[in-house]
């Protein structure tokens, strides 16, 4: 986001917009308060006053992250032309498509809620289960791409979303190269997917 943009904000938004561009660029716990304070241009009682504690502030970043990632998701999907075709079990393999995309982002660096959950786990109340949350709802997208009546649908969804999850960390782990190979791998699997939907 633009500096200038973020400058006009008003202060609780210009904190959790900062916030979440420090977090998952560098991580929660490299992150301190101190931190998130200059980078965003407030006054430590400014902070406090909207955030009484780091964790309300990871809080909140998980879940302005649910937000914008699912929006981008659907979005990313629709572009492909998912709507149109919903109900074929073929429309999987978009999902490789749209993990490419997010993949060659210059700022990507993992699933937020997957770091979130090596980070911080249960030492931050409700990160666990905002990141399950997140998760079922991925999936939730992912099965409205196969037929209604398949009686294996939320099963094959819960494949898929695991192979985008492993695909995720394989990216994230290596250079384009690596992001590349995740993505032909994650193709593979949706593609063994599809066809025992069929």
């Amino acid at each position: 986001m633009d500096i200038s943009a973020v400058s006009a904000l008003p202060a609780r938004e210009r904190i959790l917009l900062t916030a979440h561009d420090l977090f998952y660029a560098d991580g929660i716990r490299a992150t301190g308060v101190d931190r998130v304070i200059a980078a965003s241009g407030v006054t430590k009682v400014t902070f406090y006053r909207h955030f009484p504690s780091k964790d309300d502030l990871v809080r909140e970043f998980l879940d302005h992250r649910h937000t914008r990632w699912m929006a981008w998701f659907v979005d990313a999907l629709g572009r492909r032309g998912a709507h149109e075709r919903a109900g074929d079990a073929g429309a999987l393999l978009l999902l490789a498509d749209v993990m490419a995309e997010w993949f060659a982002d210059p700022v990507f660096r993992g699933c937020a809620f997957i770091n979130a959950t090596a980070e911080v786990g249960a030492s931050v109340e409700g990160a666990l289960q905002r990141a399950r949350a997140h998760k079922r709802e991925m999936v939730e997208v992912i099965a409205g791409l196969l037929p209604t009546g398949l009686s294996s649908r939320m099963a094959l969804a819960q494949a898929a979303g695991l192979g985008i999850d492993g695909a995720i960390v394989k990216a994230q782990m290596g250079d384009a190269a690596v992001a590349r190979e995740a993505v032909d791998d994650l193709r593979r699997l949706l593609d063994a997917l599809a066809a025992a939907a069929a």
